[in-house]
């Protein structure tokens, strides 16, 4: 299969995640897949794959869901994951060949635009929020659903409903010397389906009818105090802020640490998360 084409509607987003995103996230990937296995076990639930299936997943990164929905579709069934990102792409291979899933291909591949072949599920782990046209991207696989197929994936609410994003940042911003720039209401990125109204329009305006959007909290966390604040820097806000702020380096890291460290429990650094899970047909 192709690259995506690096002029496309998601040009910006496919620069993005194949310089400093995509091997930022490569080398936490142990850390992100901890915290963010919990929420996307939500939406596996929601979408309930069973053996034999033919599942795409949109924005599979370094393979972890992709490996998750492989096992349960089994060695009759197949999956797909698709991601704008070479250097993920290149690690969940590498992981699916080492768990001898060789019915789990993987494609650079643009979900807004891509030409996907027939599947009975369509699944993402806050992979779909970035897309430039969110309405055609889910156009685009709604089309390639088999009759009957169905859409689940997770993504996050609001910023301010977010405390493991916007901790860190709070004890980080009293050292900038300006405030970052806040994203623009629907911009893609992390937070762009915050307003469920609008994640409901764009779905209906995509062709799905049969539409659930469940709104669920639960704690998460990357590891140890020492693990969580590493993260923070390497990824995210915070990790901007060190790149715009390089001088500040030191100074940011110790804030982090002491914002983090009243969350730090038996079981690592936890904060709440509010995420939808959703489900269409």
């Amino acid at each position: 299969m192709t690259e995506p084409a690096a002029a496309g509607p998601n040009a910006a987003q496919i620069t993005y995640w194949n310089t400093g995103a995509g091997p930022a996230w490569v080398a936490a990937q142990d850390a992100l897949d901890a915290q963010l296995r919990p929420l996307g076990l939500k939406a596996m639930a929601a979408l309930a794959p069973t053996a034999g299936e033919r599942l795409i997943d949109v924005g599979c990164g370094c393979g972890d869901t992709s490996l998750e929905l492989a096992r349960r579709v089994g060695e009759g069934g197949a999956l797909l994951g698709a991601d704008i990102s070479a250097p993920m792409l290149a690690v969940a291979r590498r992981r699916a060949e080492e768990a001898g899933f060789g019915w789990a291909r993987f494609a650079q591949a643009d979900a807004q635009v891509h030409g996907f072949e027939p599947a009975d599920g369509v699944f993402s782990r806050f992979g779909v929020m970035f897309f430039e046209d969110p309405t055609a991207a889910f156009a685009n696989l709604r089309r390639a659903l088999r009759p009957g197929g169905r859409v689940a994936f997770v993504c996050w609410r609001a910023l301010a409903e977010n405390p493991w994003m916007t901790i860190p940042m709070a004890g980080v911003a009293p050292l900038l010397p300006e405030a970052p720039p806040a994203a623009a209401p629907g911009a893609p990125g992390p937070f762009a389906f915050a307003d469920h109204d609008r994640l409901a329009g764009i779905l209906r305006g995509a062709g799905f009818t049969d539409i659930a959007i469940d709104a669920q909290t639960q704690p998460i966390g990357q590891g140890d105090l020492e693990t969580a604040s590493r993260m923070a820097l390497s990824v995210g806000p915070v990790a901007m802020a060190v790149r715009t702020y390089p001088d500040l380096r030191d100074r940011i890291k110790e804030a982090v640490r002491a914002a983090l460290a009243p969350h730090d429990t038996a079981e690592g650094v936890r904060m709440d998360s509010s995420v939808w899970v959703v489900r269409a047909a």
